[in-house]
Order: C-alpha cells, then structure tokens, then sequence
C-alpha cells in the first residue's frame, strides 16, 4: 500500500517530534558529529514550544496504515521549513510523495520558487528534485555549528488555480 499525503491535523504534534528526532538521529546521523546532531535535536524538548512551531508551519503529513511516515511544508513564500522523513522509513520514497505535494502547492499558490535551508544528509535529494545550492552555511543552534545549504528551484511561470 501507498502511503497518502494528508493535511496537519492537531494531535499529531508529539508524532512529528518522533518523526523530526529519528529523522536526526537515525539518518542525518551519517552527516554529523554526535554533538551537532544532539544539539539540532537534543533529547529533551519543550513540547508547548514544540507544538506551536508545528501548528505555525501548517505541514503535509504522509501516513500509512495510520503511521505518520514523514511531514513538510510550504510556507506562502516558497520556503521550506521543515521536510523529515522517519528514520524507520528512509528510501522508500516517502520523500518524494512528499516533494510532489509540495509542488502541487507551489503550483496553486502561484510561487515562482520554492527555497530551503537544507542538511548536508538532505541535499543530494533537493539535488535530485531540481534544487540548487545556493550558498553554503553555518547555523548555530544551542551553541555548535551545524552546517546546510540554502537551496532553491525556480519554478515555471505558475498562475494560482482556482479553488
């Protein structure tokens, strides 16, 4: 069975922490030093915090069998905030049903180009997606360097479609 894209719904805050954690710690954990993966998702989190930054970005979630498999989203100006995919469910195209929703997103909302701070684990799929980088850079969270890229498509000359 294919998993299905569906929207944010409130409740499924705590399962995309669990998400956004295994996604660090799991697979971006190839990428990184032990101190800058706990640093980019440390152990312990505020999950009032946690939950209204969800709620801010308004992600896609990709689910199966009622197991939430990844999230995304797309801001109104084209970025990218958050885009994980668990880390019990890499390479099983996940990722890419999530991509093509955000473009479909893209494309209704008319924006000329989509962009993303992305990790050094997740650029070679932004690569594969027609993303490039842009600049290279060197975040700090809780006081250690954890490096990406800024990464961005330009996309056709959409017009917004008509609910």
């Amino acid at each position: 069975m294919t998993p299905h894209i569906r929207p944010f719904r409130h409740g499924d805050e705590s399962t995309l922490w669990q998400v956004y954690f295994s996604a660090i710690h799991q697979i971006a954990v190839r990428d990184y030093a032990p101190e800058q993966i706990d640093a980019w998702a440390p152990a312990e989190v505020d999950p009032d915090a946690w939950a209204e930054r969800i709620r801010r970005i308004d992600p896609f979630v990709a689910e199966q069998d009622g197991e939430i498999l990844g999230y995304a989203d797309l801001q109104p100006d084209g970025h990218i905030d958050h885009f994980f995919v668990s880390g019990a469910h890499p390479r099983q195209g996940v990722g890419t049903l999530l991509m093509r929703r955000l473009h479909e997103q893209a494309a209704s909302l008319g924006v000329a180009e989509m962009s993303a701070d992305v990790s050094r684990t997740a650029q070679p799929f932004f690569a594969r997606h027609g993303f490039l980088v842009v600049e290279q850079r060197l975040p700090v969270r809780r006081g250690v360097v954890i490096p990406n890229a800024l990464m961005r498509k330009t996309l056709g000359s959409g017009t917004p479609r008509k609910p």
